[in-house]
């Protein structure tokens, strides 16, 4: 993911973009090093082609969407599900390329935050809408895990406004979610359904999601408190 390249926030410390500090939980995002190591010599290739970090942003909305879609369309065929951890892991990719981008071939930008922060939310709710689809899950279940998803990536986001950093804390952000979204997408694709028992996987992950989003917070209170007195 993208860090924010604000112009108010040149008043942060130097580093405050470039370390995170430690996270509530352990959570998939700290795999990040590794994965962008491994997509390192990709993203080097890409300005010579003229790819940029906003074409890979966008990329990323448009495939999400026209997958979500197709698996909505198509919900009834199970087998269909098996695309949700596969764009999933594109996607992901996809983020981090992006990321790198903005940051090592200085395609930072205003436009570039807002396209990072706005098109991972509606990723999300385009991703997550086909399994209100799937019982023993419903259209308002589903509804709120979106809500509760996009509140925490918002308290996330919020960080840089209010003299912190970009907060990722768990212990259930993006890349969690998107192993946890992946794994039903497997289960629902080579079961053909869900156990009745799973219905309270809905109030679980909300539970989880309400965390993340107080940890979030309360960590991006801290940073900013620290921030204020270095």
């Amino acid at each position: 993911m993208r860090s924010l390249d604000l112009r108010q926030f040149r008043r942060l410390p130097a580093d405050t973009f470039r370390k995170v500090p430690p996270s509530a939980g352990m959570t998939v995002y700290q795999l990040k090093p590794r994965f962008q190591a491994a997509l390192r010599p990709l993203v080097r290739r890409l300005p010579a082609v003229g790819i940029t970090a906003n074409m890979v942003t966008i990329a990323a909305l448009a495939g999400s969407l026209v997958t979500g879609a197709v698996i909505a369309s198509l919900s009834r065929q199970r087998s269909i599900f098996l695309l949700m951890p596969i764009w999933l892991l594109v996607r992901m990719a996809l983020n981090a390329i992006d990321g790198m981008l903005a940051r090592e071939c200085n395609q930072e930008s205003v436009l570039g935050a807002y396209l990072n922060e706005l098109g991972d939310v509606v990723s999300d709710a385009a991703l997550y809408a086909p399994f209100a689809l799937v019982l023993p899950f419903d259209v308002a279940g589903v509804a709120a895990l979106i809500v509760l998803s996009t509140l925490t990536e918002f308290a996330g986001a919020l960080g840089p406004a209010m003299g912190a950093s970009r907060r990722y804390d768990g212990p259930l952000g993006k890349s969690d979610r998107a192993v946890l979204f992946g794994a039903l997408g497997v289960w629902v694709a080579t079961a053909g359904s869900l156990p009745n028992w799973m219905w309270c996987a809905v109030p679980v992950v909300s539970i989880l999601l309400l965390v993340t989003t107080i940890n979030r917070i309360r960590a991006g209170i801290g940073d900013a408190r620290r921030a204020r007195l270095s």
